[in-house]
């Protein structure tokens, strides 16, 4: 199994191509004959490609025979975002989650707090665009689920 997980390590997400979809933390199980998905939400439109991504690289991999599950329960969180995909949504420019009712989101890209919600949408679905009041850029914040 962990060179089953190794090869899903290698797999980006299609929207966050910095982090593979194990430090975003969808892939829920592997076992030698299955691989067990839960997207981050229930319409995400990366599914079927994050599916399709799966699937070549266990192919290419020697694991032709390795069936690809979805399942929606129990429904991801962005708590089960790794560690190491914190660090790297931050050093791609994009706010880490926060949890429900912290308002101090971290600029990703000069570290202050001084950062004020711009829309509840961002990029994609799971982002909302925010803006540092010190370095005036602009970021996107994932979303907490």
């Amino acid at each position: 199994m962990g060179r089953i997980r190794a090869v899903l390590e290698q797999v980006p997400d299609p929207e966050i191509p910095a982090l593979s979809i194990v430090d975003l933390g969808i892939v829920r199980d592997v076992t030698p004959a299955r691989v067990l998905l839960t997207p981050t939400y229930t319409g995400c439109p990366a599914t079927l490609a994050i599916e399709a991504m799966v699937r070549i690289a266990l192919d290419q991999s020697g694991f032709g025979d390795v069936g690809i599950e979805t399942t929606l329960s129990p429904p991801w969180t962005t708590d089960w975002i790794s560690a190491e995909g914190r660090a790297k949504l931050k050093a791609y420019g994009i706010a880490p989650p926060v949890p429900a009712g912290t308002r101090a989101v971290e600029c990703p890209q000069c570290g202050s707090t001084a950062t004020e919600e711009v829309s509840r949408f961002g990029s994609t679905p799971c982002k909302a665009q925010w803006r540092c009041r010190d370095c005036l850029e602009p970021f996107d914040l994932f979303k907490c689920h």
